[in-house]
């Protein structure tokens, strides 16, 4: 107990028991303070002083798809936090062998405190938080990705130091992390640009839900065709991979299309000097992003990489302590 009074943990307790499919479904304050308590616990944890708030829970981490960053980031941070974390392929399940949701969610919230998946539709991630009684988290599906979305507002903070007044460039596909990302920034109040060649436009609904977002923490939200236009004045600029797993076979077809498009060293002139370049990884050098930016002196992709680990431990703590 000494310990945890030493470090004055600001636990969201707000968010005890609640899922993580969406940042929309999160408040700006809880949003705000799950930023704060990752930047805390990442202090604490390089200081060996990390207490353990979880030990003796259990996170089941279901993955549909391959995954580096997000499964050795809950693993290790439930074990820094003193769980498990528990990893399974969807194909050694039941479930991959055509199981309901339902009973899978039913029989999981028997056995563990948590479930962490990685899926390919964001239909199914919901029903299963409909039918379990313990919390869910979304380690990326086709339409969210908001523990990325975290770790990427958790390294704006560290190196800006604020969110207010800062312009935010995504520049690229309108994905998943570009979703997330755009939602997670109108809640700090970020003004954001979204560019995106035609057809590959982020979903309306999630924009215009970001712009209300944004419209009440004094922000905007916008987008347009040119990328030369996000970039202009920006203080961040962030791009994702042109093809995403699943989708190798329109890889011809991305690559005319997003031409143009590639962060390169002529486009990132147009952002402010002590610009951010992010990229959520894994990278495609000299497709999305020029070599030359990505392992330049403004690119932040590593400790963007690693705060995956300490935030995502803040929403576990939260969710789950």
């Amino acid at each position: 107990m000494k310990l945890l009074e030493e470090v004055q943990l600001q636990i969201v307790t707000s968010l005890k028991g609640k899922d993580l499919l969406s940042l929309v479904n999160y408040s700006s304050e809880e949003v705000q303070q799950l930023i704060d308590l990752a930047i805390q616990l990442k202090t604490i944890t390089k200081e060996g002083k990390c207490p353990k708030l979880l030990e003796g829970k259990t996170l089941a981490m279901i993955f549909e798809k391959n995954s580096t960053r997000t499964r050795i980031s809950f693993e290790v941070g439930m074990h820094q936090l003193g769980g498990k974390g528990m990893y399974m392929n969807a194909r050694d399940l039941q479930i991959g062998r055509g199981e309901s949701v339902y009973d899978t969610a039913h029989v999981l919230s028997g056995y563990v405190d948590g479930i962490m998946i990685r899926a390919n539709s964001h239909a199914m991630v919901k029903e299963l938080a409909e039918h379990a009684s313990i919390p869910v988290i979304n380690g990326l599906t086709d339409i969210s990705h908001p523990c990325q979305a975290l770790a990427d507002l958790e390294t704006i903070k560290e190196v800006k130091g604020h969110f207010k007044g800062l312009k935010l460039a995504y520049i690229g596909d309108g994905n998943n992390v570009a979703h997330s990302l755009v939602v997670a920034a109108a809640h700090v109040g970020m003004d954001v640009v979204v560019a995106a060649p035609k057809g590959y436009e982020p979903s309306e609904q999630v924009m215009l839900k970001a712009a209300t977002i944004a419209a009440q923490n004094g922000s905007t939200v916008s987008f347009t065709n040119d990328p030369i236009e996000a970039a202009t004045d920006a203080d961040v600029i962030y791009t994702d991979v042109w093809t995403s797993m699943g989708q190798e076979e329109e890889s011809a077809k991305r690559l005319q299309d997003f031409e143009g498009f590639q962060i390169s060293s002529e486009l990132v002139a147009y952002a402010k000097p002590d610009y951010m370049f992010l990229h959520c990884l894994p990278a495609h050098r000299e497709e999305e992003v020029a070599t030359a930016v990505i392992d330049g002196e403004n690119s932040y992709i590593f400790q963007q990489a690693e705060n995956r680990l300490h935030a995502q431990k803040a929403v576990l703590v939260s969710v789950l302590g």
